[in-house]
C-alpha cells in the first residue's frame, strides 16, 4: 500500500497527471526509443506504436493502478496486474528493463508538468511505480517458472509442419517442436508469442491464440492485417510475413502458452462463447477442448462476421457443435447470410438435434434475442467496439459483470 504521505501527494496530483498522461506517454516512448532503439526493433509492436494504441494502454494502466491504491488501500488490482504480467511474460520482458522504463517515464513527467514536479511529487509517484513494477515482476517470474522455461530461455524453435488456408485472410499454422520434445501444457483460451526476423533484421513479436492443440504440436491461426481503417492501422508486419513467407518446413521461435482468460475445467454451468472475426480463434480452441472431453454443459457459440466466406472455422464450428451433447451455434452475417429458419433447436433427451443446432441470421449480433440460461458464464473475443456492445447486451439480459470474461487482441484498452 502507499504510505500516507505519498497517498496524499498522489491524490492531489492525480488529476494533473491523468490530464497530461497521453502527452507524457508519447514523450516517454520517444525518449525510450531514442535511448534504446533495440526495444522498438525487437520487443515493442511497431504497428501499435504507430497507431498510438500502446501509449493509450500504458496511460490507462498507470492511472488505474494509482486510483486503485487510493480508493482501495488494502488491496491491489490483481486482475489488471495478471493480464499485464501474462503479456509481459510471453514477450520476454525482463526485470532489468523496469529501471530503464522508470528513468524515461519520469523524465517525460518532469518535462511535461514542469515546476509542478517537486521532490515530494517524484517520491510519491516513484512509490506508485515501484509498487506496480515489483508486483508485475513477481507475477511474471512465477508465470515463466510454471511453464518450465528458464529465465532467458523463453523462445523455443518450432518447425512449421503444415498450413491450412481457412479464408482469403486467415491461415492456420501447425507447429511442432524442432527438438521433438513434448509441447508445454496449455489451457483453452491461451496464446503464444511468435518471434520472426523481418527483412530489416528486426525481430518482431506477435501473440496468437491457440486455435487447437493437435497431438505433439500447437496450432495458431493468423489473420493478415491490412493497412487502413478508421485508426490508420499500418499493414501487419508479422502477419504479412507469415502469410507470404511461411508455407511449411520453416522454423519459428515460439513462447510457452500464456493468458489469463481461460476456460475453467471445474464448472458445469452453461457457457456462452461470443466472437467476431478472428476473435473466433480462442473460442474454437475452447470448443474443441469441450468436444474432446465430452462435455455435457449447455454451450452456446455465437459468432459475427462479414459473410460466410470470411468466417474462419465455419465448418469446424458446425462439426464441433454436432459432437457436443447440448450445444448450439448462433451466427450473424452482415452480407450473404442465406438466412435459415430461426429455431432454438429441438430438445431430444437433453441434447439439441444436430439438424437444428446452427441458426444463421443477417445483420449484427444481438444476444438479447437469445434465451440465455441462468448462471451463464460468457467469454468474449473480437474488436473492442464489438465486445463493448455485446457486453452491454449481456448485462441488459441479466448476466452479471463477474461472469463476463474477455480477451483483447493487442493492447488492452478496457471495456
Amino acid at each position: 500500500m502507499l504510505s500516507p504521505t505519498s497517498a496524499k501527494t498522489v491524490r492531489a496530483t492525480l488529476p494533473a497527471v491523468s490530464g497530461a498522461i497521453d502527452e507524457i506517454t508519447t514523450l516517454f516512448y520517444e525518449k525510450l526509443f531514442a535511448a534504446h532503439p533495440e526495444l522498438l526493433r525487437d520487443l515493442f509492436n511497431r504497428g501499435n506504436q504507430a497507431n498510438g494504441s500502446q501509449r493509450q494502454a500504458l496511460a490507462g494502466s498507470i492511472a488505474t493502478f494509482a486510483r486503485h491504491l487510493l480508493d482501495h488501500p488494502d488491496s491491489r488490482p490483481d486482475a489488471m496486474l495478471a493480464r499485464i504480467a501474462h503479456k509481459h511474460a510471453s514477450l520476454g520482458v525482463r526485470e532489468d528493463q523496469y529501471p530503464v522504463v522508470r528513468e524515461h517515464l519520469f523524465a517525460a513527467i518532469a518535462e511535461v508538468l514542469g515546476e509542478a514536479v517537486t521532490d515530494d511529487v517524484v517520491r510519491a509517484w516513484d512509490e506508485v511505480y515501484w509498487l506496480m513494477a515489483h508486483a508485475l515482476v513477481a507475477v511474471e517470474k512465477r508465470l515463466v517458472r510454471e511453464t518450465g522455461a528458464r529465465d532467458g530461455a523463453l523462445w523455443r524453435p518450432y518447425r512449421v509442419a503444415g498450413r491450412v488456408q481457412e479464408t482469403d485472410e486467415v491461415a492456420t499454422f501447425l507447429l511442432r517442436p524442432a527438438d521433438g520434445a513434448p509441447v508445454p501444457a496449455s489451457r483453452p483460451g491461451q496464446y503464444v508469442s511468435v518471434q520472426v526476423q523481418l527483412p530489416d533484421s528486426a525481430r518482431q513479436i506477435r501473440q496468437y491464440s491457440l486455435s487447437g492443440q493437435p497431438d505433439g504440436g500447437l496450432q495458431i491461426s493468423v489473420k493478415r492485417v491490412a493497412a487502413g481503417g478508421s485508426d490508420d492501422t499500418p499493414a501487419g508486419e508479422v502477419s504479412g510475413y507469415l502469410h507470404t513467407q511461411v508455407h511449411g518446413g520453416e522454423t519459428l521461435f515460439v513462447s510457452p502458452p500464456f493468458g489469463d482468460v481461460v476456460l475453467s475445467d471445474d464448472g458445469d454451468g452453461p457457457l456462452l462463447l461470443a466472437s467476431a472475426g478472428i476473435g473466433c480463434t480462442p473460442m474454437v480452441g475452447m470448443l474443441a477442448h469441450l468436444a474432446a472431453t465430452g462435455s455435457r454443459r449447455r454451450i452456446i457459440t455465437a459468432h459475427a462476421d462479414r459473410s460466410p466466406a470470411t468466417h474462419p472455422f465455419r465448418t469446424d464450428l458446425r462439426r464441433l457443435t454436432g459432437k457436443l451433447a447440448d450445444a448450439t451455434a448462433e451466427l450473424w452475417y452482415e452480407e450473404g447470410a442465406g438466412v435459415e429458419e430461426e429455431s432454438p433447436g429441438r430438445e431430444t433427451g437433453g441434447a439439441v438435434d444436430a439438424a437444428d443446432a446452427v441458426t444463421v441470421r443477417s445483420g449484427l449480433m444481438d444476444l438479447t434475442r437469445l434465451a440465455l440460461p441462468a448462471g451463464t458464464t460468457a467469454y468474449l473475443c473480437g474488436p473492442v467496439p464489438f465486445m463493448k456492445a455485446v457486453r452491454a447486451q449481456l448485462l441488459d439480459s441479466g448476466v452479471p459483470s463477474a461472469a463476463i470474461h474477455y480477451e483483447v487482441f493487442g493492447p488492452d484498452l478496457g471495456l
